[in-house]
């Protein structure tokens, strides 16, 4: 986690020794909570921290996404006359195929450029197909081994307070009922934040200083959090549905057996 937080301080090359420090010490408690979450028995906050590879996508799909982010906008300072790397072809290939008109991708080149000033809005539009694709790829891998591999249970039995500590099932409606809703919910809003966040961003950028945008430490976290806010959030209303799912059949399970005693 550590090492994930420090990647574009670590990649881009001249970063300044605050923007170093600052990285350092949001590594350092970023590892440290992940370490006493996962070590400690009685959870706090993170949810379905046993039931892999729920959290193990997320690392992944952020990892791929600053990793990739960082070393395209540090590739715009190599010469021209050089040939375009894999990754740049693979960032153009995602753009053609993702840059079309209302799409997420369209939307944040248009609010680049109006800080075009300050972004290079081909750079952050390439690099923002990039990363939608890849948050696409892993959360398709998410539904199909939620769908077709018996996630959570393949393995274990699902824990319901150590994998969702937040969420109380004894206070207010049925259970059913509040998991499908938060599912619900948690699809809904990740499916509109893509096209959301363009628009809060366009107006920040009308409303205050979009010179900060030109820091390449501060362009590559927002992309990522546009990319990433929405996997978050459809990869737990997936979860959510499974699980209500789960808590369905074994009702229905425990009713059959209650009539079938009834009939003996």
């Amino acid at each position: 986690m550590a090492f994930l937080i420090a990647i574009p301080s670590l990649v881009l090359p001249g970063t300044s020794s605050d923007a170093a420090q600052m990285a350092a010490l949001v590594a350092l408690i970023a590892a440290v909570v992940t370490f006493a979450e996962y070590n400690s028995e009685y959870p706090t906050f993170l949810e379905f921290r046993n039931a892999p590879p729920f959290n193990r996508l997320r690392f992944l799909a952020l990892f791929f996404c600053l990793w990739f982010a960082s070393i395209l906008v540090a590739g715009q300072e190599r010469d021209a006359a050089l040939p375009i790397t894999l990754l740049d072809s693979l960032a153009l290939s995602a753009q053609a195929m993702l840059d079309f008109p209302y799409s997420p991708v369209r939307l944040m080149a248009i609010t680049f450029a109006d800080a075009s000033g300050w972004v290079n809005v081909g750079l952050a539009t390439s690099i923002a197909s990039l990363l939608l694709m890849v948050t696409m790829i892993a959360l398709l891998l998410f539904w199909v081994h939620a769908r077709f591999i018996f996630w959570p249970i393949r393995k274990q039995a699902f824990n319901f307070w150590i994998n969702l500590p937040l969420f109380d099932p004894t206070s207010g409606r049925d259970v059913l009922f509040r998991l499908k809703r938060d599912a619900h919910f948690n699809l809904a809003l990740g499916f509109l934040l893509p096209f959301l966040i363009p628009a809060l961003l366009r107006l920040w950028i009308g409303a205050f200083d979009a010179s900060v945008l030109a820091v390449p430490e501060i362009l590559i976290w927002v992309l990522c959090a546009w990319a990433f806010l929405p996997l978050t959030l459809m990869m737990r209303g997936i979860a959510l549905f499974r699980v209500a799912a789960l808590i369905e059949e074994k009702r229905r399970r425990a009713y059959a057996q209650e009539d079938d005693l009834q009939l003996v």
